[in-house]
């Protein structure tokens, strides 16, 4: 009978991680001196000791948030509605498009080929110039559901690639026993597709943080909005566009970690 090695720690593998690491350190540390290193052609005077209003501000033992704060504040929450929203569209996009249905197929199609081959730009003008007035919603909704539906365009075919890999036997067996087909998606198929689909949702998820700073062309507050209006009114374009740059880099990379720890505790009981 073949016995499964002990779980250790893998050297080898650990040290090629660490390599890894180190080759992106390396490589960003590389950008990170050219970037100073013309900046420092520019002779550009630096003013961090200014930045710390633009985070918050104690006046008479009261704590006022800066603009970077509140553009942080509302980019989560578009980012946020927008992604579950999206996850909510590509899912029935997903099985519109599975379904026997010709008029179901249909609609999804057509949605996933107009949202797909169109600029983002242009679908948020759509929203926000014609749509809008007409439904009556105000402009962060408008924001919100044009992300939604651009990036469930892409959930669709993640979700639906999840599914189809799920084999074809465990779905037969779910019909065999006498699950229905709601039954069937959630304690089968869906739990089954989740450990395929969750990469490269996190992936969509992390483009939702960053197309989320096209609604200010819309004029709404978030945080690309707040850092332009900053640099207007301060001229400090480097100080600026670096800490939203980190804020930013922060977001995406808490996001990655924070799924990949979720993935590995799923994965968990089948080690």
């Amino acid at each position: 009978m073949d016995r499964k090695p002990p779980a250790g720690l893998n050297k080898g593998a650990f040290a090629r991680r660490m390599l890894q690491i180190g080759q992106a350190l390396a490589v960003l540390g590389a950008i990170g001196w050219l970037i100073w290193a013309g900046i420092a052609q520019l002779e550009y005077r630096w003013q961090w000791y200014r930045v710390e209003p633009f985070f918050y501000r104690v006046v008479d033992g009261e704590l006022i948030w800066g603009p970077l704060v509140r553009g942080l504040i509302l980019t989560l929450k578009i980012a946020g509605l927008a992604g579950a929203l999206a996850i909510l569209i590509g899912f029935l996009t997903a099985l519109a498009r599975m379904s026997g249905s010709i008029a179901g197929r249909a609609i999804a199609t057509t949605y996933l080929e107009a949202i797909r081959n169109t600029p983002l730009l242009v679908q948020l003008f759509l929203v926000y110039f014609v749509l809008a007035p007409i439904i009556g919603i105000d402009r962060f909704w408008a924001g919100v559901l044009c992300l939604a539906f651009f990036e469930g365009s892409f959930a669709a075919e993640i979700i639906r690639g999840g599914i189809r890999g799920v084999d074809r036997g465990q779905v037969e067996a779910a019909r065999a026993v006498g699950l229905t087909r709601v039954d069937s998606y959630r304690y089968i198929i869906v739990p089954q597709a989740l450990p395929l689909i969750l990469p490269p949702l996190t992936g969509l998820m992390i483009s939702t943080i960053k197309h989320s700073a096209i609604v200010s062309v819309i004029a709404l507050a978030e945080l690309s909005t707040q850092a332009l209006n900053l640099i207007s009114n301060t001229f400090m374009a480097f100080e600026i566009w670096f800490i939203t740059a980190a804020i930013y880099l922060s977001l995406t990379v808490t996001l990655s970690f924070a799924v990949t720890l979720f993935e590995w505790r799923l994965n968990k009981p089948r080690r």
